[in-house]
């Protein structure tokens, strides 16, 4: 048995609703929201075709042959490829609003740092640490950003040990 395959480009891509049946008028939906909803994929659907035309622009400026090499190269593919990379986009800028992902400011940034310095200079703080027990969490905190910092420097070196010589 063959499977239709859908393409991700196909399948993002709003539906035209069906002819309805004068049976089927009764079962339409009347939500304000679903409208609402409705309303805002399509502006977002006609920002991301606009993006689309405007990078697609852009690439080809900045490319010249080799974009357009690259453009002949995908052929028919240049299309959906540019339109699902625009729907990413849209997507992963929604996720990020909602999420509130936003960098720290740096008053925040400040009265955190100012914070962590001024409880490792307390010896209140760090006799109410050992009193707790605590002290063995913030060892295991230690020891991991430690690890981490030095699996950056094997990434940055790109050797285990050491730096390459040759």
């Amino acid at each position: 048995m063959v499977r239709p395959t859908l393409r991700l480009s196909q399948s993002l891509r709003p539906r035209r609703a069906p002819q309805s049946h004068p049976r089927q008028a009764r079962f339409a939906s009347t939500n304000p929201s679903t409208e609402a909803a409705q309303k805002k994929a399509q502006d977002a659907l006609a920002s991301a075709q606009k993006y689309a035309g405007q990078a697609a622009e852009t690439a080809q400026k900045l490319l010249g042959p080799v974009g357009e090499k690259a453009g002949k190269f995908l052929g028919a593919y240049q299309q959906p490829i540019v339109y699902n990379f625009q729907v990413a986009r849209e997507f992963l800028k929604q996720i990020y609003v909602a999420e509130r992902l936003q960098p720290p400011s740096l008053s925040t940034v400040r009265s955190v740092y100012s914070t962590l310095w001024a409880n490792a200079t307390s010896p209140a703080y760090l006799r109410e640490l050992v009193s707790s027990g605590a002290y063995l969490k913030v060892g295991v905190y230690a020891v991991e950003a430690y690890g981490i910092f030095k699996i950056g420097e094997i990434i940055g070196r790109r050797n285990l040990v050491g730096y390459s010589l040759e």
